[in-house]
């Protein structure tokens, strides 16, 4: 994984001295609420209902076991024993004190960590996918392609004040973990005739106008990538609107020009600044890639494995769902549900963040991920310790086997933290899980995935959910609207509204009615949620969802 150099440390050390005297200048009076508001967010502070936020950075995902066991010192040390994964590979500590912050973010610098862009409009924390430098599917490791971006974008004198958030994700597999059509800018590393390139999508996003992203390079040369990819924001640097924040995103752009324009624009000004790159990206890049070579791999016997997978259940129900495959033999790739029935999703306490670091170093080559879904992957663990890690996880409640099941929902803070939120998301998260483990229907129903936003923000990816739930306020009554259809991966599309909206104390019924009317319509047990509502639409789910509507047609 990347090191961070002497530039990378004296940088973050200035820029954090900078902002404790802001935050002193804050204490004392000196800088009005007002005047602090936009030095704090370009720090990853924000002020939520309760408390501050500070929002730290997971560049592409990527942690190793001293920073995770960082991250489990700063949240006891200066918030309340836990932090919150979010769907943009971060973690929030949802507690802190003001006069605390500096030093956490002193803290995070000493395992290279930071704060920085993970607020305002500017390019956010670059995503990646979460399986990147294991998958077997994988063309090519697409950290090393973050990383460059994340080099780039940081502090990049024009792009400090866009018209709004950018946001920017990646992925090295035809299978897209990243969701990245549903991003400002999405690349694909793709390879045409034996050359390894980029399919770069763009005007994706979520949240109150949701649009999936649009092609406009599909094989983009590598030696192209950051000319590009600058030509492409400063495009929309100039074009977007400022005269309305929720009109401002790229998506918006490209629909009010269109694509052709959008491209012709991109394409002009990618002609006059691609001879000013002389290849020094390029050089910087292949610097990058020398980091991220793959672990020393261990060549050991599996029959550890394959014997406890016959003689445990409990073992085998886990290694199903919470098992993908590695590109490495006798390897597989480990996601750690962060999904225990009941539980926070996404919530880690510092013990299990110090556990999972122990972890890693004992039998994942000291690295962790964290997905877009909020949970932890071990990426990297020999199949022969996949029993005594399995065991470990259960002494700490991390040993869920339920990676992509419907309790293994995504879903933002909700009005239980955010200042932005208008119905909750955690309790209505933690009742569905709780639910379907009851009736005992989880492994039955097979994958489905259920995402939840507490605001038309769209923070938990509704959107692409197999099923979405949108809380609303209505009249000061919180309302649940319902999408289905919903899709994140390679073959996106935005979910259909089922219909009119249910009170809190009747969403979890209705999902109940949803999955059960699938289970009753699918054709075989391996017909999954999404494969059968696209087999039969929407009406006999809607059927299920209001069956005294139903009723009323019938008759």
């Amino acid at each position: 994984m990347y090191s961070y150099s002497e530039f990378d440390h004296a940088f973050l050390a200035a820029r954090n001295a900078q902002f404790r005297a802001q935050v002193q200048r804050r204490i004392d009076g000196s800088l009005t609420e007002d005047e602090f508001r936009p030095l704090r967010l370009m720090n990853g502070l924000y002020l939520q209902l309760h408390a501050y936020m500070l929002r730290v950075a997971i560049p592409y995902g990527t942690l190793s076991a001293a920073q995770m066991r960082q991250l489990a010192l700063i949240a006891d040390k200066w918030d309340k024993g836990y932090g919150h994964f979010t769907t943009r590979q971060n973690i929030q500590y949802n507690w802190p004190k003001l006069p605390d912050v500096p030093d956490m973010l002193d803290a995070l610098a000493q395992v290279n960590l930071h704060a920085i862009q993970t607020s305002g409009n500017t390019i956010r924390n670059v995503t990646a996918d979460h399986f990147a430098g294991a998958a077997a599917d994988e063309i090519a490791d697409p950290r090393p392609v973050a990383e460059l971006l994340r080099q780039w974008s940081t502090d990049h004198p024009e792009f400090q004040f866009l018209p709004r958030k950018f946001k920017i994700a990646v992925t090295g597999s035809d299978q897209d973990r990243a969701v990245i059509r549903a991003h400002d800018i999405g690349i694909q590393i793709v390879r045409q005739n034996g050359e390894i390139g980029y399919r770069i999508i763009v005007g994706g996003g979520l949240g109150r106008t949701p649009v999936i992203g649009k092609v406009i390079n599909d094989f983009l040369p590598q030696a192209d990538l950051l000319p590009y990819l600058e030509a492409v924001v400063t495009t929309y640097n100039l074009l977007g609107r400022r005269d309305n924040k929720y009109k401002a995103r790229i998506k918006i752009t490209v629909n009010e020009n269109g694509l052709d324009t959008f491209r012709e624009l991109t394409e002009a000004r990618f002609a006059e600044i691609r001879p000013l790159f002389k290849g020094m990206d390029q050089d910087a890049l292949a610097a990058i890639a020398a980091q991220f070579a793959p672990p020393a791999f261990l060549h050991k016997d599996t029959a550890a494995y394959d014997t406890t997978y016959q003689a445990d259940p409990v073992f085998r129900a886990w290694a199903d769902t919470n098992l993908h495959a590695h590109r490495a033999d006798g390897y597989a790739i480990v996601t750690v549900s962060l999904k225990a029935h009941g539980q926070t999703p996404g919530d880690a306490s510092s013990d299990q963040m110090r556990l999972l670091a122990d972890l890693a170093e004992a039998y994942g080559h000291n690295e962790l991920r964290i997905s877009h879904e909020q949970n932890v992957i071990l990426p990297h663990v020999h199949k022969s310790d996949l029993p005594a890690l399995h065991a470990a996880l259960k002494t700490d409640g991390l040993a869920t086997a339920n990676v992509g099941l419907i309790s293994d929902i995504i879903a933002c803070p909700g009005m239980d933290y955010c200042a932005l939120a208008t119905a909750r998301s955690i309790p209505v998260a933690q009742q569905i899980a709780q639910r379907f483990d009851e009736l005992k229907l989880e492994h039955d129903i097979g994958p489905l995935k259920i995402k939840i936003s507490g605001c038309i923000n769209a923070c938990g990816h509704h959107h692409v959910g197999h099923i979405g739930i949108l809380g609303l306020d209505r009249a000061g009554v919180e309302n649940y609207q319902i999408t289905l259809g919903g899709d994140g991966t390679q073959d996106a599309v935005i979910g259909e509204r089922a219909g009119p909206g249910f009170a809190y104390d009747e969403i979890v019924d209705a999902i109940e009615r949803i999955v059960r009317a699938y289970l009753d319509l699918r054709e075989t047990p391996e017909e999954t949620f999404l494969q059968a509502y696209r087999r039969l639409g929407a009406a006999p789910f809607k059927d299920a969802l209001y069956p005294e509507a139903s009723r009323k047609n019938a008759a």
